[in-house]
């Protein structure tokens, strides 16, 4: 049977080492019952649930980026040396630098033998702004290379992969579901042609967004508010429908210490004309924005729409201790004929408590790929 080596905490200064051999070896000239030898762990090989908990890390990180790297994915990246970060990135504002070039700019010489995590496969294209990150990857002496997502990017599609290995740096490729989530929006935009749509609704117990005459101010707490702005602060594009927007004139900001540089572009869905922010006039029209994020709140018609077209990809749902009666619906009709059709087309992703609403994420379930 082999023994099998566990870490251990806190690690033993090299002195007490001494100590701890010596003491081993007294032990092991006794008689009975020998001593364990004290072994060390293999260098810088990890387990794959370790390796996903570091790419995990890797995915919340690559959020920092977001939106402001676009035309580009935010994409996250660590260099973990030892159990240790060593060096740290996410793509920076405008795409440029990448998310591996300044993890391994923070990393330096400590890079050499370290292993990267990184949500989508490094770039191998030339570009005017600068290398590769597979080529700088391969002269980086980085010794493995855990990667998150593929590229579809036909410039880099496996190149990127190949390169690594080529240049001898251990290179996988895993099916890492945070990864590709902190990707949506890019990977929706290459695969469908269109940004990845979230729809908000603040509503009532009863499923209501406003009293009769229109009046919806607050329905949600304080809480739920600054979710739903630091949820803006996530998007490229935020969309309202032309009624919402003439009878309540949003800001459609994020109003968050901090964020005032990821204010969205304002857009609004109608067939009519308005000053001010870009129009227009279907939801299928979304693919003519330059945007992987689009944040849709409403009111009811515009919501009604993009759910008939099947186009929302996320819902996100704040729901209020409070019941209206006789208020203004959440949605209106979305052509639904048969109950059976609505089941199996969401799965709650996520609930929280925020004050005294009750928060929920619902993602929509699509075939892969």
């Amino acid at each position: 049977m082999s023994t099998r080596w566990k870490p251990r905490s806190p690690p033993i200064a090299p002195g007490r080492k001494r100590a701890a051999n010596a003491s081993w070896k007294r032990r092991a000239s006794l008689p009975g019952p020998k001593p364990k030898p004290i072994l060390k762990p293999p260098p810088n090989k990890l387990t794959a649930a370790q390796d996903r908990r570091w790419l995990d890390a890797a995915a919340r990180l690559a959020l920092r980026g977001r939106p402001l790297a676009r035309p580009n994915p935010s994409v996250g990246a660590l260099i973990v040396k030892d159990g240790r970060v060593v060096g740290r990135g996410w793509t920076q504002a405008g795409g440029r630098p990448h998310a591996e070039a300044v993890a391994l700019q923070q990393a330096g010489a400590a890079a050499i033998g370290a292993t990267l995590y990184v949500t989508l496969e490094p770039c191998a294209h030339l570009s005017p702004r600068g290398p590769s990150c597979a080529s700088l990857l391969a002269e980086s002496g980085i010794a493995r290379a855990i990667v998150g997502c593929g590229d579809p990017d036909p410039r880099t599609a496996g190149q990127g992969l190949e390169r690594m290995r080529a240049a001898g740096i251990e290179t996988a490729l895993v099916d890492h579901a945070a990864s590709r989530k902190s990707l949506a929006g890019y990977l929706m935009r290459a695969h469908l042609g269109r940004p990845h749509v979230t729809l908000k609704l603040a509503i009532s117990l009863d499923g209501c967004i406003a009293l009769a005459d229109g009046s919806s101010r607050w329905i949600t707490g304080a809480e739920a508010r600054a979710h739903v702005h630091s949820r803006r602060a996530l998007a490229d594009v935020i969309l309202v429908g032309g009624g919402t927007w003439r009878a309540d004139a949003p800001r459609l900001d994020a109003r968050l210490p901090g964020l005032a540089d990821r204010n969205p572009e304002r857009v609004v869905l109608t067939r009519g004309t308005i000053e001010g922010p870009r129009c227009i006039a279907s939801p299928e029209a979304i693919a003519t924005l330059d945007a992987q994020y689009l944040y849709v709140e409403g009111g009811a018609a515009t919501a009604a729409a993009f759910l008939a077209a099947d186009l929302v990809d996320r819902l996100d749902i704040y729901r209020a201790p409070i019941v209206i009666g006789n208020g203004l619906p959440a949605i209106t009709d979305i052509g639904l004929g048969d109950l059976a059709e609505a089941h199996g087309r969401w799965q709650r992703a996520e609930t929280r408590l925020l004050g005294e609403d009750i928060y929920e994420r619902f993602e929509r379930v699509r075939d892969k790929g």
